[in-house]
């Protein structure tokens, strides 16, 4: 613990002395409200954490628990954040002596006769020597070398969260969008099975009549004709709703045969609420994993110019040796290593100075200084693109609910044609063409509102995924499952980075802290 100590107390004294920028995050466009605007649209502040709940489905809620607890895509990034926080042990290691060992070994030699310290007079004696020896090797923080590596890997590992978070978040968008598509395919495979009843009755009345004589075989072909177009729509349908489901199924992390026991057949469109809080442009900058993610990858990078620029400068080193030395010469005894007499140490400092690179170092500095300004242009656009996308969301949400009414009606008014043109064509005071027409209409309506009820829902989904809700729902939870982190256990001593299942995961981070309050230093995980 002294040591340890001593350690701290350097690195304190030493805080102002850190070459390198300190970084801040960099100004980005950012509007002050949305350029769409309806009467069912309010900016209030909202978390959006479980955003899916506003559909008020069951199912839907059970399918994003199940994609949480075992999405295979969502646990691999899980075990980058263990290998970040695992780095950063790495990283505070540093700033304890770099060089620490201890040796012992036991030696039989023999003496060259011709060698430079031989004597003629000398007798060649064979003898053995054993030694037993410490050495120890600190390179002091004086440039803040070790503070900028810790800046860089405490940052990149918040990055890894908010990537993780990132992940989750687009996992969670693509449950809803897949199980919106299977209710929607559901849906027109139904109204298809509707239109084709509707449709034979229509074939029939044609062939009775031209079997009564009072109609033509052009009345019954044409019939066949649509009825055969509508029967061909199920098939393709149903061949979409087989991708849509498997594609689930992936996203669940579970074979398809199992889906059956999670998920009922023949479910209704999610229908979404008429009003949805969507919050200022403002609010983008800290719940966006995605947003976050970039902020803080430009924080490590920012701190490898420090690290980088600290190679310019002299590194100044304690180091030191001890230990003992026997041999069975003369009347000394191999066993005499642990007798005080056969101590030898050496303590002092040193330094070293790269003074001739030839501009390796200071090209190596531009190199991090260029990678910083990528990502610095980098945070610009992904902020950029996240109004964007909220933008587009708000417009899906408000012109699909004109969509679904607009279609609705259409629905209603095909219906009544086509009733009034059966019974008129059955009446014989029209022809079947008004009967085929009414028909087709019928299904086009039908078919066209079960797609924009769809995608009325699709897009309040996409909304909400695009304001950055849902990946709050992992807080309180750790990275990896029971089953991982038992496996992982058994091959390595994880420590405290890895608890047991059986034991209290620690609170994992969620906004970043303010990058520009220097490094916190930390214990390293032994």
């Amino acid at each position: 613990m002294r040591h340890r100590a001593g350690a701290l107390a350097l690195c304190a004294t030493l805080a102002g002395c850190m070459v390198g920028p300190d970084f801040k995050t960099p100004p980005a466009a950012v509007a002050p409200q949305w350029t769409q605007a309806a009467p069912n649209i309010h900016t209030d502040h909202a978390t959006y954490e479980n955003w899916w709940t506003v559909f008020n489905d069951p199912e839907l809620n059970r399918l994003i628990q199940l994609a949480y607890a075992q999405n295979l895509t969502l646990l691999a990034a899980g075990t980058r954040v263990l290998q970040a926080r695992a780095q950063l042990g790495v990283a505070i290691g540093e700033f304890y002596p770099q060089e620490q060992q201890i040796g012992a070994g036991v030696d039989y030699n023999q003496a060259s006769q011709n060698g430079p310290s031989s004597l003629p007079f000398q007798k060649v004696k064979n003898y053995w020597q054993a030694n037993l020896s410490s050495q120890i090797g600190w390179e002091l923080d004086f440039w803040g070398k070790f503070r900028r590596g810790v800046q860089s890997a405490d940052a990149a590992y918040l990055a890894s969260i908010a990537s993780y978070d990132d992940v989750l978040t687009t996992l969670l968008s693509q449950v809803a969008d897949t199980y919106i598509g299977i209710r929607t395919l559901e849906t027109q495979i139904a109204i298809a099975r509707d239109n084709v009843a509707k449709q034979k009755h229509a074939l029939n009345i044609a062939t009775a009549r031209w079997q009564g004589g009072v109609a033509t075989a052009l009345d019954v072909q044409q019939a066949k004709n649509v009825l055969a177009q509508t029967e061909a729509t199920i098939p393709q349908l149903t061949n979409q709703l087989t991708q849509g489901v498997t594609a689930l199924c992936v996203l669940l992390g579970m074979p398809p045969a199992q889906l059956q026991a999670v998920m009922t057949p023949n479910g209704q469109i999610p229908t979404p609420p008429a009003d949805a809080a969507i919050g200022v442009p403002a609010d983008l900058l800290r719940r966006r994993p995605d947003i976050r993610a970039a902020e803080l990858q430009a924080a490590a990078q920012s701190a490898q110019i420090g690290l980088a620029k600290a190679d310019l400068y002299p590194a100044f080193t304690l180091s030191g040796a001890f230990g003992t030395v026997a041999a069975s010469t003369y009347r000394n005894k191999v066993i005499d290593v642990f007798h005080a007499n056969a101590i030898e140490f050496a303590f002092g400092p040193s330094f070293s100075w790269p003074i001739f690179n030839y501009g390796q170092i200071t090209n190596n500095v531009r190199i991090q200084d260029a990678k910083l300004q990528e990502l610095l242009v980098d945070y610009k656009n992904t902020v950029l693109t996240a109004q964007s996308q909220v933008e587009n969301g708000l417009a899906a949400y408000e012109q699909g609910a004109l969509a679904v009414a607009d279609y609705q009606v259409s629905v209603v008014a095909a219906t009544a044609a086509l009733r009034i043109a059966v019974d008129q064509y059955t009446l014989g005071t029209r022809d079947f063409t008004a009967v085929l027409l009414a028909e087709q209409n019928l299904y086009a309506a039908q078919n066209a509102l079960a797609s924009a009820q769809g995608a009325y829902a699709t897009g309040l989904a996409n909304l909400y995924t695009a304001l950055g809700g849902g990946w709050q729902i992992r807080q309180g939870h750790d990275f990896i499952d029971d089953a991982t982190r038992s496996e992982m256990r058994a091959r390595t001593n994880w420590g405290k980075l890895l608890p047991p299942a059986d034991k209290p995961q620690p609170p994992t981070p969620g906004l970043p802290a303010p990058q520009d309050q220097g490094p916190t230093i930390r214990a390293p995980q032994w």
